[in-house]
């Protein structure tokens, strides 16, 4: 069993982390901060830390303890409110029928956000010294909304973490932690060169410039990039103050790399944790209002000895995983499509997007349609399937009673989108592809009252540059305020 020590050094390592990190969270580094900015009174709630205290008391409250997907997925439905990202998503196609780890892999533009991978302290506390079964509970929880390389990171991590109760020197840990992983895997690559260069001498300005050159991406949350800052705080580092700084100063998803090197630093030497980091968080469990309907014990105190029971409970008993039968065909979304041409539209203004202007009429009117099917929300089409300068989608949509929406249409391509024949927003394309309803590129949503029943909703994009291969685009329309994706948006007949 892990002394109470360590899993106690384990969630105050993850609060100062992710306390620190939570003011620079989404900033491209690198940084200079060397301490809390603003200095908190308490520690900052972070999902990070909440969803782990939920699955925590879930699991607690179950009979017989297990760490079971569905269960996991269940908790999702009941007591989380959060629409960020991959997790939207997942409670989307949950609320569509679908169960994990089809949840995670469906229609999924973020599976390889750091969703999972900050989540796998809780399953490295439950088996303390046993990597194998640490990442057989992080993959329960990971499938949920996640897939490839976003579970690899949350199992790496676990391993890595389950390790660091019984190990301490790095190169055995991380040879430990990558043995579980697949070599092919983005996670194995960047946790592979991030070592290499630091062996090599070059200090960790240099090394965070070449993880970006080769593993950034538009999405700052992606797990490849942040692994390897988490490394490298590790690595570059002399004390915890030292390396916690490194790995925030990286930027990117800095709340979350911070909050798990210091998780990992808490359990490698609880007495590590300088009481200047400690003080101004104190010991209160502070967590958000999005998670809902359980009592969290109060303090990170109470939390540990709630984990050591648990794990008690556990007894070390794995996963027993069922893979439900899916049918990705009877999630797609029908449409219709058709083509369109303004080189003979008689225009009072012709922009550079060849679409129709701002404010037009729907050109929906001009078009032959086609009845056609989308695999779903997530589109990539290739610039060779395009028949003509601009496609046409015709969707059909239903808010499903909610009335105060948002509708996002992320694109790389420019766009005009109408509603009932009523033109309703438009945008130049982005190359910047974060497709979250709440955080979307500026002129990709729009809020708006949409009325009972079904409505026509038709979108004109534009045929993407001949340097370009491929269109892609998501769609997504959320309720107001929350933020949560509507489930079965786009496909009315669907219960």
């Amino acid at each position: 069993m892990a002394s109470r020590e360590k899993i106690l050094g384990c969630w105050l390592g993850k609060a100062v982390g992710g306390t620190l990190g939570q003011t620079f969270e989404g900033l491209s580094g690198p940084l200079s901060a060397d301490f809390y900015y603003p200095v908190p009174e308490e520690m900052v709630p972070n999902d990070d830390l909440d969803l782990q205290v939920l699955y925590a008391c879930i699991i607690d409250g179950l009979e017989t303890p297990v760490v079971d997907r569905h269960i996991l997925a269940a908790s999702w439905a009941d007591h989380v409110e959060f629409p960020w990202n991959e997790y939207g998503v997942g409670m989307r196609n949950l609320a569509e029928g679908l169960r994990p780890p089809y949840t995670g892999s469906f229609d999924n533009w973020f599976t390889c956000g750091e969703g999972a991978a900050i989540r796998s302290e809780l399953w490295a506390c439950l088996a303390p010294g046993d990597p194998d079964l640490a990442a057989a509970y992080a993959y329960e929880d990971a499938c949920f909304d996640h897939a490839g390389d976003g579970i690899v990171a949350a199992q790496f991590l676990a391993r890595l973490q389950s390790l660091a109760f019984v190990e301490s020197d790095p190169d055995t840990l991380l040879d430990g932690a990558l043995a579980g992983i697949p070599s092919d895997s983005g996670i194995h690559a960047v946790v592979t060169d991030t070592r290499a260069w630091v062996a090599d001498g070059l200090d960790w300005l240099e090394v965070r410039e070449r993880i970006m050159e080769r593993y950034g991406r538009s999405d700052f949350t992606d797990v490849r990039p942040n692994t390897g800052f988490v490394v490298l705080g590790w690595l570059a580092g002399a004390d915890f103050s030292e390396r916690i700084c490194i790995t925030n100063n990286c930027g990117e998803d800095c709340d979350s790399s911070t909050a798990s090197l210091g998780a990992l630093l808490g359990i490698l030497d609880p007495g590590s944790i300088d009481q200047k980091w400690l003080a101004p968080i104190g010991r209160d469990l502070v967590l958000n209002d999005e998670i809902t309907g359980i009592t969290p014990p109060a303090t990170i105190d109470g939390f540990t000895d709630l984990v050591i029971d648990l794990a008690e409970r556990l007894g070390g008993r794995a996963p027993e995983p069922e893979l439900p039968v899916f049918d990705a065909g009877s999630h797609a979304i029908p449409v219709q499509l058709g083509w369109y041409n303004t080189m003979f539209g008689k225009w009072d203004i012709r922009d550079q997007t060849e679409l129709p202007p701002i404010g037009s009429a729907s050109p929906a009117a001009q078009v032959d349609f086609a009845p056609a099917t989308l695999p779903g929300t997530w589109v990539a089409k290739p610039r060779e399937e395009f028949e003509d300068r601009i496609l046409v989608l015709r969707y059909s949509l239903t808010g499903r009673g909610r009335e105060n929406v948002r509708l996002m249409f992320n694109s790389t391509e420019h766009f005009r989108v109408w509603l009932d024949d009523e033109f309703l927003f438009g945008a130049q394309g982005s190359q910047y592809m974060f497709p979250a309803p709440h955080a979307a590129p500026v002129g990709q949503t729009h809020d708006f009252t949409l009325g009972d029943g079904v409505h026509d909703l038709v979108i004109a994009v534009r045929k993407p540059p001949a340097e370009r291969a491929v269109a892609e685009w998501v769609i997504g329309l959320v309720e107001l305020p929350s933020a949560l994706w509507i489930e079965n948006a786009f496909a009315p007949d669907r219960g």
